[in-house]
């Protein structure tokens, strides 16, 4: 038995431990249920359970759960219209986001596929610095898509 200061108390029995922990007014908590003899602590099991409880909050404020971040693009995207999306996209992938390009295309654009594999292998070399893509790109339905990772 552990008591309240972080003291061993010794081997005690049940009663006589729950007594010890009523008189100092908290409770017994068993910490290691499996050893041989099993290990209590007098403790206020509510502050435990608070404390634990805000130390997981505050591992979770730590970490950093990637999104997916996309942007559209056209066949027919001028290449200022481009660099500007390309600046975006180099934001996503230095606060390690994934983009996903798509290439839409209308109409009669659709003979055009090979535009829209220039535009995606250009954002490929532009944003080789800070990315690395997924796959290549590949067609599904009326879009070009690709996705791009963050550099390690």
């Amino acid at each position: 038995m552990i008591g309240p200061d972080g003291a061993q108390l010794g081997v005690l029995p049940t009663k006589v431990a729950l007594q010890k922990a009523e008189s100092y007014r908290l409770d017994l908590v068993e910490v290691s249920p499996n050893s041989t003899p099993p290990v209590c602590k007098i403790m206020d099991f509510g502050k435990h359970l608070y404390e634990k409880s805000k130390k997981e909050k505050e591992s979770k404020k730590k970490q950093h759960a990637p999104s997916i971040k996309e942007i559209r693009l056209r066949p027919k995207t001028d290449t200022h219209d481009l660099e500007t999306k390309l600046k975006q996209a180099r934001k996503f992938l230095e606060q390690r986001n994934k983009v996903k390009f798509s290439v839409i295309f209308r109409g009669r654009e659709l003979a055009y596929k090979e535009m829209g594999k220039e535009i995606l292998d250009k954002t490929t070399e532009i944003l080789s610095d800070v990315g690395v893509p997924e796959a290549p790109a590949k067609m599904e339905g009326r879009r070009m898509i690709m996705i791009m990772n963050p550099k390690t």
